[in-house]
């Protein structure tokens, strides 16, 4: 049987408090509201989400479309399907990273040797395949290990020794790197096999055009059939549900978008493998944050790390476990950027990528003081700072320039970070 969905007043779901003081707000749980039907129903919930501070991803989806109109205005080949193309591969490397630090960052934690370990994952599987002449499926799998283990290292002196994070990650990006650059050598860069399974990671491309429009099929029926079962569940639980016209209308504008982007790789050189691959990772890390008890924990740590140790979560183990992650994520994001440059060097890891990880993140929606944020948000970050990278070497303007402004951009992003959390606060939220 159905629930029914119209609205109640926020009396019904409000907790009653006779010794309040006169005038004070009576708090009252989002998630016990149901929102009333039609388009006064999503007028009213939006209105109620931006008083309590909760943005969601609209700030920077707004300016993802704002980037993309200026840059096309200053250049008509921003938005051409060989630059989006370039753009959505390019995006991988530092996306693969982004999505390790948003583990990090719900823990309200930072991890700076990201960088460096992505080059040791890359210098590593060079040395082991080009060198050695080591299988790539072996060298590839233990380049991987090499950013777990070296994850988990990090994660123990933080949870078991009592190191703060940045302290410890910091050592490790100077550690890291000069153990990168002892694998290396004197030759300093190691070329990767241009046919090999590396370097496939970014140069191969499903030209079938059925491959791009199966993704896209496959992503919203995904999307429709979690939606629905998750509906089921709050139905069956007794708690308010969205109805199934909301669904279908969700469902509808995801088709639309799945399905442009595929229009689009299908007029270039079709569907890239790295989509492909940095998609499922999305799709795996999401549900695995947001749908098992894992991901509750991790959550929760970020929320409060001693009303968690309370109810009986080994904080120890759930701290280890995230820098372990962050340090696999790491490695498999070194390992497109190696695949990216076709070689592993003594700059990789280096220069702003670090800073465009982290800020990926932050960008994204990931919020700085833990407890709040999606890997999904790794996507939205990335293609917001490779955009404006690729924006503003279509215009000519030197990196100097893109480093002030991508700075500019990730103050900006948490400054609306800090100012939501206070909103927040203030609505009894947070």
């Amino acid at each position: 049987m159905s629930i029914d969905k119209t609205s109640t007043s926020s009396g019904d779901a409000a907790v009653a408090n006779p010794e309040a003081a006169p005038g004070a707000g009576v708090a009252v749980d989002p998630r016990l509201l149901v929102r009333e039907q039609g388009l006064a129903g999503y007028v009213g919930e939006f209105k109620r989400k931006m008083k309590a501070g909760d943005l969601g991803s609209m700030p920077v989806v707004i300016g993802l479309i704002v980037i993309w109109i200026i840059f096309q205005s200053l250049n008509s080949n921003f938005l051409t399907a060989g630059n989006l193309s370039d753009i959505s591969v390019a995006m991988v490397g530092t996306g693969m990273i982004a999505v390790g630090i948003v583990f990090v960052l719900l823990l309200g934690e930072i991890d700076l040797s990201v960088g460096s370990l992505s080059g040791v994952a890359g210098a590593t599987f060079a040395v082991l395949n080009i060198t050695n002449g080591m299988n790539e499926v072996l060298a590839f799998v233990l380049a991987i290990l090499t950013g777990t283990v070296a994850g988990a290292i990090q994660g123990f002196f933080f949870a078991k020794i009592g190191v703060p994070a940045f302290a410890v990650t910091l050592a490790g990006l100077l550690f890291w790197n000069g153990l990168m650059l002892k694998i290396l050598g004197d030759n300093g860069t190691i070329n990767l096999n241009s046919d090999g399974l590396v370097a496939n990671l970014t140069s191969y491309y499903f030209s079938d055009v059925a491959a791009a429009y199966g993704l896209a099929a496959a992503v919203t029926v995904l999307f429709f059939l979690n939606s629905f079962f998750a509906n089921k569940r709050r139905e069956a639980a007794g708690v308010p549900s969205k109805p199934l016209s909301e669904t279908i209308l969700r469902t509808v504008l995801l088709g639309v978008l799945a399905f442009a982007v595929a229009i689009v790789f299908n007029q270039y050189k079709g569907l890239p493998l790295a989509v492909v691959i940095f998609v499922a990772v999305l799709f795996v890390t999401d549900f695995v944050l947001r749908r098992t008890a894992y991901g509750r924990k991790v959550f929760a740590l970020g929320g409060s790390v001693e009303a968690s140790r309370r109810a009986g979560i080994n904080v120890d183990m759930v701290r280890i476990s995230v820098f372990a992650i962050s340090g696999t994520f790491a490695a498999l994001g070194g390992l497109f950027i190696a695949s990216k440059i076709a070689s592993a060097n003594q700059g990789a890891g280096g220069g702003d990528l670090l800073m465009n990880a982290i800020a990926a993140a932050v960008i994204g929606g990931t919020s700085l003081f833990g407890g709040r944020g999606r890997t999904w948000n790794a996507l939205l970050g990335v293609l917001v700072i490779i955009s404006i990278q690729y924006g503003l070497a279509l215009q000519g303007i030197p990196s100097p320039v893109q480093y002030m402004i991508t700075g500019g951009v990730l103050l900006a992003t948490v400054v609306i970070d800090a100012v939501t959390r206070k909103t927040q606060k203030s609505a009894g939220r947070a």
